[in-house]
This record gives C-alpha cells, structure tokens and sequence, in this order.
C-alpha cells in the first residue's frame, strides 16, 4: 500500500503519529492549556466558515501560488516554529527545513529549537525565518539577530503572546519537566515505542541548544512548562519592536497579534507583517479562534497577515484566504507527519495538501487564491 492509500488525510497522520512517540511527548505536542477550550475553538471556528461551489468553469488547473515579502511562493502554506522540535522525532529540525525548501516553502524555526542555527544552515531554503522569543539583555539579543543572519535566516518573526509560562496540565501530568529527563516513569513509556528510543539513542536526548551559550542549560527552578530561556526572555513592550526594527534588516514579522489595535499600531511601527496566532491554545484558553480575529484585523491593516492554529487542510487554508490571509503555517500538522512517516512524512503532507487545495478549488471554480468566493457562515 502507498503513503496515499494508508495516510490520505492528517489525521491519519496524527493517529500514526501518537502511536510512534513516547506518551509525554504526545502530551507535549497536543496538548493545550486549561480545559483547551481555545484549541477546540479553533477547529470549530474553521468548520463554521462555508465557500459557496460553483459550476460551469471548464477544466483548469489552479494556481496554488501567492507572494509574500515581494517573492513569488509556489504554495500558500508554511512551516510554523515549534519549540523543542527534535523531542518530537529526532532531528526534526533539519527534516523540516530541508523539506521546505525542497517545496520552497517557508520554514520557522524556534529559539528554542534543539538545535543551533549554525546547525541547519545548510538545509535552509531562500524562505527561513527565525523565531525570536525576547531576550531581555540587549547583547544576548543582539548576538542571536547576528547568528540568525549569519546562518542564512532572512526573516524575523517575534513572538508576543508568551509573556509568561501557559500552566499545560496535560503536558504537565506526562512527566516531562524541563530540561527533559529521562524517569524510570518515563522511561516505561519510550520502551513502547522503539522507533522514537532508537532514533533518538543516535541523537542524544534533545536540549535547546540555542541557549547553551547563555545560560545554564541545566536549570531546574522553573516550572514544568518553563525552560531555561525564561531566565533569559523579557515580556516585550513596543520600545522592544523599535529596538528590533533597528537591528535587523530583513521582513520583522509579530506573531501572536489578536486585535485589530495592536495591528494598526504594528503598521505604523514599520513592521512587515501580523501574524495571527493564539498559540494554537497552548498560551491562554479565553482567546477567540484565530479565524474569528482575521477579519477584523485584515480590515484595520494594509500590511501582510499571516496566521496559525488550528489549521489542518487545504480547505482551511482556503477559508484563511477568503477571509483576507495572505499566508498560513502551520506546526502540530508538519510534526504529526514527521513523527508518523519521518521524513517521508513531510513531503506527504505537502503533498496532501496541496491536491486538497486543488481539489476544493475546483469545486469552487477559484483558478487562483486571489479568485476565491466571499466566505458564508455555516449553522
């Protein structure tokens, strides 16, 4: 049987996934925080949003293509930044970033990756970007904007929803604690799953590696769902935004906005883009969904929005586009085909997605993303 016949959606994906990975790492990568409200939100939220077919068309094949930061983009959907990706499956991140650039599309990495920049810079494409969570000390900051650019990351993408540690009651049940150690309790679990033990015997238990020249990697006053880089981050205010606008040339991209305000502020602030984001309800479970904040906030800018959370399908990204998005990306999706398939597992996810994109185009007689019907609400 074929990767198509096994493995034709996500979740087929995601099932395969939990069963490939010890339980607190599922946990990790799942789980939201409080009753995880904000993340079943999410979903519902894009199931409420209806396209209207259309008939009559003719054949044609659809154009998948966008632009964003003045390049040309074969397909509108990317690779979000998830920390401590190599807990999920073993050098995640240099999986991810070399299947996004085999697909030219673009690939996030976190600060608090277990790996180093200096480390996946020659698996990056044309489209990586750095993920900054802020460090308060204005040389530490300085250093990592320089060994991002120096590693071939050509944008920058600020994260703004954390200004705290999110409580994660699942992920704190599991067992993990930060920095990952290895428990008799957690031990019993990664003897279930081989595959991910072999994997990860041949890589070493991951760390944020980043934050080894910074900070004692092995700090162990922080809460479950902390990490040593709280030591280090500062909550950003908007001098921060400035400061960053300064330093690095490049697309500066803010992540985690959710109201209309802060972006229009955000534009005048001379940032690139907003990216909207709720942590996909990893952070605060009050948040609306991500698709019910899009509008209000493609109406109050004229800069590029970019969002998360939630996003599963090629018709997703379409409600997304509808609504005014000029680009989607997405995390847990790319993780659940990586720890389901290994690499493999990524190219299949594009390519899922992009023969679901095609085929509700078709549907809906859209020859391009910029063609799509006006968005209805469903009951």
């Amino acid at each position: 049987m074929t990767a198509d016949s096994r493995y034709p959606a996500l979740s087929d994906l995601r099932t395969r996934a939990r069963g490939r990975v010890p339980k607190f790492v599922w946990e990790y990568l799942d789980s939201g925080t409080g009753t995880e409200a904000t993340k079943s939100r999410n979903r519902m939220a894009l199931d409420r949003v209806g396209l209207m077919p259309s008939v009559l068309h003719g054949e044609f094949t659809p154009d998948l293509g966008t632009r964003l930061f003045g390049r040309d983009l074969p397909l509108p959907f990317g690779v979000a930044p998830v920390g401590m990706s190599g807990l999920i499956w073993p050098d995640a991140e240099h999986h991810l970033a070399r299947a996004a650039a085999r697909a030219s599309i673009p690939y996030c990495m976190s600060t608090v990756a277990s790996r180093m920049p200096e480390d996946v810079a020659a698996d990056l494409g044309p489209q990586a970007w750095f993920q900054l969570y802020p460090p308060r000390d204005p040389e530490i900051r300085q250093d990592m904007l320089a060994r991002a650019r120096d590693a071939g990351f050509t944008g920058l993408v600020l994260t703004v929803d954390v200004p705290v540690a999110s409580r994660r009651e699942r992920q704190t049940r599991s067992g993990l604690t930060q920095p990952p150690r290895l428990t008799p309790r957690l031990l019993a679990q990664v003897a279930l799953r081989p595959a991910w033990a072999l994997a990860t015997l041949r890589t070493g238990m991951p760390r944020m590696r980043m934050l080894d020249k910074y900070t004692d990697a092995t700090a162990t006053s922080l809460a479950s769902t902390a990490h040593a880089g709280y030591l280090l981050r500062t909550s950003p205010d908007w001098d921060y935004v400035d400061w960053l606008r300064d330093h690095w040339q490049g697309p500066l991209m803010i992540k985690g906005v959710m109201r209309p305000d802060d972006a229009t502020r955000l534009e005048a602030a001379g940032v690139d883009a907003i990216w909207i984001s709720n942590h996909a309800g990893r952070q605060f479970d009050a948040a609306p969904a991500t698709i019910e904040a899009l509008a209000g906030i493609r109406a109050a800018t004229k800069l590029p929005v970019i969002i998360d959370s939630g996003f599963e399908t090629g018709l997703d990204i379409l409600r997304a586009f509808a609504l005014g998005a000029d680009y989607v990306m997405m995390g847990r999706a790319f993780h659940f085909a990586l720890a389901a398939l290994g690499p493999e597992g990524i190219d299949h996810l594009v390519s899922l997605l992009s023969r679901d994109l095609a085929a509700n185009m078709g549907q809906l007689g859209a020859r391009d993303l910029r063609s799509l019907p006006a968005p209805t609400t469903l009951g």
